[in-house]
């Protein structure tokens, strides 16, 4: 008898998110719900930057992640950036599945919270129902020890879904826990004369 480990926060999509989405969006088929189909952090590195330091920009992305990086190339020359010819500039990682599920639930349940001075992530969506979030410290994320860290790097976080709208996709990644800003105008106060 064998049982199969289910991450957190898709035990919740599925028993809980699903049957609010259909219920305050109306669909008429729970494949119509919108999902998270990947996560995509990417990072780049200094064009002047030594062997030990792509191999350390490219070990925490891993550490974070999960997972190996890819390394990004340049593919021409350009002289204003100081750019060679297949010279690395940064490091990518795709998560799919169980390890997409887990990394969302770090960031979202121990990493943003951590964030010094945190009021929330910008509720702005690309158009298409996918969100990116830029994080400029990812010494945030706690499978990174700061004493390791020669130099800080930061980090751009895509969440892309299979929502048509970003009402549709906002509303997925409020219920799964993004701490989404309030953007309500505040009123002023009456002051006695």
């Amino acid at each position: 008898m064998s049982t199969t480990y289910t991450p957190v926060l898709k035990k919740l999509y599925n028993e809980q998110i699903i049957s609010e989405l259909v219920k305050s969006r109306g669909y008429t088929n729970k494949h119509q719900v919108p999902k998270i189909t990947k996560v995509v952090l990417n990072t780049g590195i200094d064009a002047d930057a030594d062997k030990n330091q792509i191999a350390d920009s490219a070990r925490d992305l891993g550490l974070i992640a999960g997972q190996k990086p890819i390394l990004t190339r340049t593919k021409k020359a350009i002289s204003n950036f100081k750019l060679k010819p297949n010279q690395i500039t940064g490091a990518y990682v795709t998560l799919r599945g169980t390890a997409m599920w887990e990394f969302l639930y770090r960031l979202l349940s121990v990493a943003l919270p951590t964030i010094r001075d945190f009021r929330g992530v910008s509720p702005k969506l690309d158009g298409q129902g996918n969100y990116n979030l830029g994080v400029s410290d990812f010494t945030i994320f706690p499978e990174i020890t700061v004493e390791n860290v020669k130099k800080s790097m930061g980090l751009d976080v895509t969440i892309v879904t299979t929502a048509t709208t970003d009402e549709e996709g906002r509303e997925l990644l409020k219920l799964l826990g993004m701490p989404f800003r309030r953007t309500e105008p505040v009123t002023p106060t009456k002051t006695a004369a």
